[in-house]
């Protein structure tokens, strides 16, 4: 079972999504950002490790929500969402094929990674 993050970045009234690139595993499928954490490393820790490294930003963890456990036909994963709130940082992608802001409603507009999906349906009621 993969151990991973994604962070749920707020700007304003806008939040970050990315679609990954033809050559990651679920090629153009958007998802909120984030990574593996690695060993002896905390789920907070590696967010905010995996956002600077992936999309130079830099973020500070705000409030953790639901984990979601996802069983794909080639692997699992335990997907740790975090709210968190951009510091700073010039947004570069280094592995997705594009990313935007969006609206909070606009949400369910795209085509999420299946394990992202309850991570959407809990943004979209939750008061973060």
């Amino acid at each position: 079972m993969l151990e991973v993050t994604c962070a749920i970045i707020q700007n304003g009234q806008q939040l970050l999504i990315c679609q990954r690139s033809e050559a990651m595993r679920l090629p153009l499928k958007w998802e909120f950002p984030g990574g593996k954490v690695e060993n002896n490393e905390t789920t907070e820790a590696c967010i905010v490790r995996e956002i600077k490294e992936e999309l130079n930003l830099d973020v500070a963890v705000w409030k953790a929500l639901n984990p979601v456990t996802h069983h794909y036909p080639e692997f699992s994963i335990r997907l740790y969402p975090f709210v968190c709130r951009l510091l700073g940082g010039e947004l570069k992608l280094k592995e997705h094929k594009q990313a935007l802001w969006v609206a909070r409603s606009e949400l369910r507009n795209f085509d999420w990674a299946a394990a992202d999906r309850p991570v959407v349906d809990e943004v979209v009621h939750a008061a973060i």
